[in-house]
């Protein structure tokens, strides 16, 4: 089962079998230093803005800016990751293209838009709902196709290379899924966030280490029959 090959992911034997719940754990540390980094990012931006004496309303404006741009930035490593996962392990290239697509739609939005709204409301912030793929396709859908793209060409690499990007471009995927993340609570009316910063850091680690692990990992490789390959073993 699909178990049995996360080993190989890492560099590890298949006699090392991680479950997908051993999967969350080794990718957790990398959830942590991130969100902790973006909280770092923004309580510099608070202090300025309040020290600068800023409107509330142009830090809102602010973080739009900063939401779209890493939501964006996001995207494009999502698409990266899952194109390469499911390439290592089958050549059906338009069905990775496809699970690609799928993945990385639904796994940035959960990750960046629908639990930080669900935070923030948890929170009883009163948040704004936000998607952008149902109103800005014209900017996703070229950081989707150059993801693409770019997961095409890195499959394309030897596979001790595609190794060594895979780590390198899992922690730099969740700390921009990280900045996404907190930068839409502040963008959608959370500009008090600071107040709840414990209960902020908790619920972020969650929301972008699950989704972050399914997209580059669990679910490129259910799609790749990795289950029913090792069954035919």
């Amino acid at each position: 089962m699909i178990d049995e090959h996360f080993g190989t992911e890492h560099g590890g034997s298949d006699r090392h079998s991680h479950s997908f719940m051993e999967e969350l754990i080794c990718h957790l540390p990398y959830a942590i230093f991130s969100v902790a980094l973006s909280l770092g990012v923004l309580s510099f931006l608070t202090y300025f803005s309040r020290l600068l004496a800023v409107d509330c309303g142009d830090v809102c404006d602010s973080s739009v800016i900063l939401f779209h741009s890493f939501h964006f930035m996001h995207i494009v490593f999502a698409a990266t990751g899952t194109l390469i996962t499911f390439l290592r392990f089958s050549k059906n290239y338009i069905k990775g293209t496809l699970v690609a697509i799928g993945s990385t739609l639904v796994f940035c939005t959960i990750s960046d838009a629908v639990l930080p709204f669900i935070t923030g409301e948890i929170l009883g912030m009163r948040m704004h709902f936000h998607i952008c793929m149902m109103s800005e396709w014209h900017n996703v859908l070229p950081f989707l196709v150059v993801g693409l793209i770019n997961g095409h060409v890195m499959s394309l690499h030897h596979a001790s290379r595609q190794g060594v990007f895979s780590i390198f471009s899992h922690f730099i995927h969740i700390l921009i899924s990280s900045f996404a993340s907190i930068f839409y609570l502040v963008s959608q009316g959370f500009v008090d966030w600071h107040t709840s910063i414990g209960a902020i850091f908790l619920f972020l680690i969650i929301a972008v280490v699950v989704p972050c692990t399914l997209s580059d990992l669990v679910v490129p490789m259910a799609f790749a029959g990795v289950g029913k390959k090792h069954e035919k073993h």
